[in-house]
């Protein structure tokens, strides 16, 4: 009984093992990704002026903004009317239901 309870033990242990790894390599691996870009930045690219980049992003939303307008113009796409609602709901009907069943039995 305790050879199989250790040999349990060690299989959980490698498995935490392993699963505890992949996720360090991961998290490594992501921050070595996302540090590329900075790097890159610093390697004497030109960077735009803050008053152009706030140029470049205005341009980019008016654009965006009219794109969604002109789709939305010839979109065929409309609200659905609600449906009608029941003459008689679930619970009245569910009511009514049991109380038929009630009064046939009583006979």
């Amino acid at each position: 009984m305790t050879e199989n309870l250790l040999n349990s033990l060690i299989i959980t242990a490698i498995g935490m093992g392993i699963t505890f790894s992949a996720i360090i390599l991961l998290w490594w691996m992501m921050a070595g990704l996302t540090a590329i870009p900075d790097q890159q930045a610093d390697a004497g690219e030109p960077q735009p002026a803050p008053a152009m980049e706030s140029d470049l992003k205005a341009r980019a939303a008016a654009a965006a903004v009219a794109l969604a307008l002109a789709e939305q113009e010839i979109s065929s796409a409309r609200p659905l009317p609600t449906p009608p609602t029941a003459l008689v709901s679930a619970w009245q009907l569910g009511t009514r239901s049991r109380q038929m069943y009630e009064k046939g039995k009583r006979r």
